[in-house]
């Protein structure tokens, strides 16, 4: 089971950066982020798994690649932002964090014209 070593590394990780913080706070970062990065590594498998079951399930259904290829891409850049930002903040540096949750947003919302017009079109041709 995954999460009883993510929550064992969390934990341990935990308090190695407890006591950094007393004595080196600029090693604490880059603990921090170790930690951050092991735990998303071992979530990485898990994460391409999902994603090829669900294009199979698209492929079955008959969704456009596009489509399909352009939700991915929009929940990995969520969390991947996410993912930084989280790490600024772990850091001490808020209005970094909130950049790049901004840039992260702007970035969403360009890869989600397509679909957005898409839809649009689509109400438009069902409305008289």
């Amino acid at each position: 089971m995954e999460i009883v070593q993510i929550v064992g590394i969390g934990l341990v990780s935990t308090v190695i950066l407890l006591i950094l913080r007393r004595q080196k706070p600029e090693i604490a970062v880059l603990a921090g982020t170790a930690a951050g990065a092991v735990i998303f590594m071992i979530i990485a498998a898990k994460l391409s798994a999902v994603a090829d079951l669900l294009e199979e399930y698209a492929a079955r259904a008959d969704i456009s690649p596009m489509y399909f290829t352009a939700v991915l891409k929009i929940t990995g850049i969520a969390y991947i932002a996410e993912f930084g930002a989280e790490i600024c903040r772990d850091a001490g540096e808020g209005a970094i964090a909130a950049k790049i949750e901004m840039a992260g947003k702007v970035i969403i919302i360009a890869l989600a014209v397509p679909i957005i017009t898409s839809l649009l079109d689509l109400v438009l041709k069902i409305m008289p």
